[in-house]
């Protein structure tokens, strides 16, 4: 890995030096969060990239109009070149259909224009930026961790773990759900996976942060620097857990990934890209669904009281929360070949942005889909967790955290009520909570 640093709203790449660079999503933040509504807009003047839009919360009505008008839509900037916005179902799962014409290989979220080169630096080592067949050996390496068998070895320890947290909130006085809750579970169950020493998990949830972060004062990195210099941090302690696991192998995800047959020969540098792959899916996406389930209920509170009269309905509830929350907003593929999507004409190397957020509000597939409804009956539909030979491997973890942790609440608590609006998290892709603050009413 080269001192140098980018960062391309999710990719990982490290290829560019920082003093020079703006990403695609700098790009649109540094234009104001003064972006006119998307009704005063003509369909070819909307780009859905601002990060603003979405922590504000108002990207809803330019998803809409783009489903409507052009589902599959067409930018280009300056700093990521040509892109296309997929926003409804069945196209996305055409694209993520055909992994051959739509690849993974020049990296997941929005970039710099593709040179038709595969992905550089920490990147070209995760596998969820590689093709079949190197994406499958990889993936396969890791994927015994969430099988059904080892979920179901895991289960008492997270439910202890989630009793734990829970009965340790205060009553009557308002705190951070994300902070107390979501994070602090999310973490102690990713230091199980990678037996990660305990008492420093939360390095795991900061790590996972500084990936997707936008650099800006007072935010959560404010420079390419900082990202590269705590990512470096990242190594190093991987490095030595790395040394520690091919002498004394356990059952955890640093040892399959050191004696995995594909990936045995990597270092902890070099497979950078596998192990930020591996801390986010385990905490981005379940610890954000987590806060949006306390907040889907609250801003829906007859479905609150719905589950509360009817707890059978958790699971269901689960497969709602997931796909109306949508805590990956988007993921990229990159055109091997010209081709033809939609009615569109798709040039070589274009960009095509899957709008899984949108996806999950297709009224062709969900009925009144801006709505928690916790007894929908095809719910699990979603495209949260993307499809295809990419379809993440932890989902049945996620599932069966956010289940626990709602049998749990509904056994010891009258209700968990918002206070107030929650902040959001200023990225086009990680589609999140930074704060949201509740009180509880214990039973």
């Amino acid at each position: 890995m080269t001192s140098t640093d980018t960062d391309t709203t999710g990719d990982t790449e490290f290829a560019r030096p920082a003093a020079d660079f703006r990403t695609p999503e700098q790009e649109q933040v540094a234009k104001g969060a003064g972006i006119a509504p998307a009704d005063e807009l003509t369909v070819d003047d909307i780009n859905p990239l601002n990060a603003n839009l979405f922590a504000e919360d108002r990207y809803h009505r330019y998803f809409e109009r783009l489903r409507d008008e052009d589902p599959i839509h067409f930018n280009e900037i300056d700093t990521a070149g040509r892109y296309w916005s997929v926003t409804k179902a069945d196209d996305i799962k055409a694209v993520e259909g055909d992994w051959k014409t739509f690849s993974s290989a020049s990296g997941i979220t929005l970039g710099i224009p593709d040179s038709g080169e595969p992905a550089s630096g920490a990147q070209t080592s995760a596998f969820i930026a590689m093709d079949p067949p190197k994406q499958r050996e990889q993936r396969r390496t890791v994927t015994p961790a969430v099988q059904p068998k080892n979920l179901l070895n895991v289960e008492p320890l997270i439910r202890e773990r989630t009793i734990d947290v829970l009965e340790s909130l205060p009553e009557g006085k308002t705190f951070d759900w994300v902070e107390t809750v979501s994070i602090e579970l999310t973490t102690r169950m990713l230091a199980t996976l990678f037996d990660f020493p305990f008492d420093d998990r939360r390095k795991l949830a900061r790590w996972s942060d500084i990936v997707f972060a936008i650099p800006e004062p007072g935010g959560v990195i404010e420079s390419h620097e900082q990202r590269f210099d705590e990512l470096m941090e990242c190594v190093q302690y991987f490095t030595k857990l790395w040394e520690e696991r091919r002498v004394d192998p356990g059952q955890d995800l640093v040892s399959m990934l050191v004696h995995g047959e594909h990936t045995k020969d990597m270092s902890a540098q070099d497979h950078l890209g596998n192990l930020l792959l591996l801390i986010v899916g385990g905490n981005d996406t379940t610890r954000n669904t987590m806060s949006g389930s306390v907040y889907g209920l609250n801003t829906f509170p007859e479905q609150y009281d719905k589950l509360i009269a009817s707890p059978d309905l958790i699971r269901n509830m689960v497969q709602e929360i997931i796909r109306w929350q949508t805590p990956l907003a988007y993921m990229r593929r990159t055109a091997t070949r010209d081709c033809e999507l939609g009615g569109k004409q798709i040039r070589k190397n274009d960009q095509l942005l899957m709008w899984y957020l949108s996806a999950n509000r297709d009224g062709n597939v969900f009925e009144d889909p801006d709505r928690v409804d916790i007894e929908r009956h095809n719910a699990d539909q979603h495209l949260s967790f993307g499809y295809g030979v990419h379809r993440c491997m932890g989902l049945r973890l996620a599932e069966m955290q956010l289940r626990i942790l709602w049998e749990e609440i509904l056994g010891r608590f009258e209700r968990i009520e918002v206070q107030a609006e929650p902040t959001r998290t200023l990225s086009s892709f990680v589609h999140g909570y930074t704060t949201l603050p509740v009180t509880v009413t214990r039973k």
